[in-house]
């Protein structure tokens, strides 16, 4: 007989373990099946929003450029392939560009506005995309 459960029955404890075992690995079964290829699971992860100002709205009617914001990781081969999926359109070519943080001081308090990747997306000249 076991004083104050120290000694307990093996069995119950190999049991256990195996049970705990067979749930680690299940959960790493399905981590590992939806994290393969690459670190994008859509074209939406790419692009983040279409970045519409005056300059932009400018290059769009004169040289068929499109600029978005996008992620931080994204890469010119990932914005064409997002671009293809979400407006079925292939791009000429995919110029991407960094706007880094800056500082701001407001009302006595410091801090950062956020920085964004942007990227300026060619097109053909018959080829267009609507923002609604």
């Amino acid at each position: 007989m076991a004083i104050l459960g120290t000694k307990k029955n093996t069995k119950e404890k190999a049991e256990k373990t195996l049970s705990k075992e067979v749930v680690v690995a299940e959960k790493i079964n399905k981590e590992n099946s939806s994290s393969i290829g690459s670190s994008y699971n859509s074209a939406n992860s790419a692009i983040l929003r279409p970045r519409i100002t005056e300059k932009s709205g400018d290059a769009s009617q004169k040289l068929n450029a499109y600029t978005f914001e996008i992620s931080r990781s994204a890469s010119k081969n990932e914005v064409a392939k997002a671009i293809k999926e979400l407006y079925k359109v292939a791009p000429v070519k995919v110029n991407i560009t960094n706007l880094p943080r800056k500082r701001i001081f407001s009302r006595g308090k410091k801090g950062w506005s956020g920085g964004v990747k942007k990227a300026v997306v060619y097109l053909k000249k018959d080829d267009k995309i609507e923002f609604i």
